[in-house]
C-alpha cells in the first residue's frame, strides 16, 4: 500500500508597491473567512488558509493524499486561495523562504503561545519569520517512524540543496543558497540528529530538551525530522518553501520515497548506518551555502561529489519506492533540470535581469500567483 503524504507551506505577503512585507495576515485571513475559497479544481477536497509566527507570515496545507498529482492540485488550490484573499487586500502572496527586500517583520501573531515563544526565546524568535515546507508521510507506529528518521537523516541535507529558495535577505546577497536554513538552525531545538534507536530514545531525548527550556512544548521540538504531535506521521521540515510547486511535490515525492526504503531497511533487521551530528551540521551547511551550484556530501561514500552525481545517488537508493508510488517518472524528470535550476538559481537570475533586490521581489510575485492563476499547471506527463 502507498503511503499518504501531505505538505504544508508559508507563504509571504508583500505590498506589491514596495516590495516589502506586510504584517496584514489578519486583514487576508479576514477575506479569506468572509468571503470564502476562490475557485477549485473538481477534485480538490479540500485546503485550508492559517496564520503562523508573524504577521507577515500565512500557511497552507494539503489534506493527506496517495497520488502526488491530488497533492499538485491542493497546493495550487491552496496558493490560489491565498493569492486571492492578498489581492483582495491589496497585497500579494510570494513563496520564498526569506524576506528578501525588508518590511515589518517585528508584529507577532496575537497568540499567547506566539508571545511567550518571543518572550523567552528573545532575538531567535523575533529573526524567526522563514517560509518552510513540511512533508508529512505515513506511518504504521512510533516504533517505524524513529527507524525512519535514525535512517534518512544522511540524505536530509540533499533535500536542503534541491529547495534552496532564499538567498536574499534584507536587500542583499547573503552568499547562501538557503539563508533560511541558517536562520532556522538558531532555535536551540533545531537542526539534525543522531540515532535515537528506540522510541524510549526518542522521547527522553524530546523530555530533556524540553526541561531545559530548549523547546516550551512539544510542537517546538524542531528536529529535521520528527514524529509529528497529533497525527500518525513522520515530518521533514528541513526545505525552503519553493517558488514552482512542482518542485514541492517533486521533494514530497522523495520524502516518501525515503521514508519507504528507510522502513523497509527496518522491517528487515537491516542497521542504520550511524552518523555523528557533527558531520550531519557540516553537510547540512554546505548545502545551505552552495544548493545545487557545487558538491555536497555524499552520504554513501562520505566525500564532496558533483552536486548531479548525489541527487542521482538518491534516486537511486530510492528508485523502488518512488516506482512504487507512480512517481519515479515525476521525479526523473524534475531533476534532470534541477543542477542548473532551482529556486536560489532562479532568484539570482532574476536580480542579475533587474539589477536589485527588488526586481527578485517582483519576480517571486509574479511566478507564484503564476502558479495559480486560470491555466492547468499540471503538465501532461502527470
Amino acid at each position: 500500500m502507498v503511503r499518504k503524504l501531505g505538505i504544508e507551506e508559508e507563504l509571504l505577503l508583500f505590498d506589491p508597491e514596495s516590495g516589502e512585507v506586510v504584517p496584514a495576515a489578519p486583514s487576508v485571513l479576514k477575506q479569506f473567512r468572509e468571503h470564502g475559497p476562490g475557485r477549485r479544481r473538481a477534485r480538490v477536497a479540500t485546503d485550508e488558509l492559517d496564520h503562523e509566527l508573524f504577521r507577515h507570515q500565512l500557511e497552507t496545507r494539503t489534506d493527506p493524499v496517495v497520488r502526488v498529482t491530488d497533492a499538485l492540485d491542493q497546493l495550487i488550490a491552496a496558493r490560489r486561495t491565498a493569492g486571492e484573499a492578498a489581492r483582495a487586500a491589496g497585497l500579494a502572496a510570494g513563496a520564498c523562504g526569506i524576506v528578501p527586500l525588508g518590511g515589518d517583520r517585528s508584529v507577532v501573531t496575537p497568540n499567547d503561545r506566539y508571545r511567550d515563544m518571543v518572550d523567552t526565546y528573545g532575538e531567535i524568535a523575533r529573526t524567526g519569520g522563514t517560509c518552510g515546507m513540511h512533508v508529512h508521510v505515513d506511518i504504521g507506529s512510533d516504533e517505524e517512524g524513529v527507524a525512519v528518521i535514525d535512517r534518512i537523516a544522511p540524505w536530509l541535507p540533499v533535500l536542503v540543496a534541491l529547495a534552496a529558495n532564499s538567498p536574499y535577505v534584507d536587500g542583499r546577497d547573503s552568499g547562501y543558497a538557503s539563508w533560511r536554513a541558517q536562520v532556522w538552525g538558531r532555535w536551540p531545538s533545531a537542526g539534525p540528529t543522531e540515532q535515537f534507536e528506540t522510541v524510549a530514545g526518542y522521547r527522553e531525548v524530546c523530555r530533556m530538551l524540553l526541561d531545559v527550556g530548549a523547546a516550551r512544548d512539544p510542537g517546538m521540538l524542531y528536529f529535521d525530522a520528527r514524529l509529528s504531535t497529533g497525527q500518525p506521521t513522520v515530518e521533514v521540515r528541513v526545505c525552503d518553501v519553493c517558488t514552482d510547486p512542482l518542485d514541492a511535490v517533486t521533494i514530497g515525492a522523495l520524502v516518501r520515497g525515503l521514508v519507504e526504503t528507510a522502513a523497509a531497511e527496518w522491517a528487515d533487521g537491516r542497521p542504520a548506518a550511524p552518523w555523528r551530528a557533527e558531520a550531519l551540521r557540516a553537510a547540512h551547511w554546505r548545502s545551505s551555502r552552495f544548493g545545487m551550484a557545487d558538491s555536497l556530501v555524499h552520504p554513501l561514500v562520505r566525500e564532496l561529489r558533483p552536486a548531479q552525481e548525489v541527487v542521482a545517488a538518491l534516486v537511486e537508493a530510492v528508485e523502488p519506492a518512488l516506482a512504487g508510488a507512480g512517481d519515479l517518472d515525476l521525479v526523473r524528470g524534475r531533476l534532470e533540470r534541477a543542477v542548473n535550476d532551482n529556486g536560489a538559481t532562479r532568484q539570482r537570475a532574476a536580480f542579475e535581469r533587474a539589477g536589485a533586490v527588488r526586481g527578485v521581489v517582483d519576480d517571486l510575485i509574479a511566478r507564484t500567483e503564476a502558479s495559480w492563476q486560470d491555466h492547468d499547471s499540471r503538465p501532461e506527463s502527470l
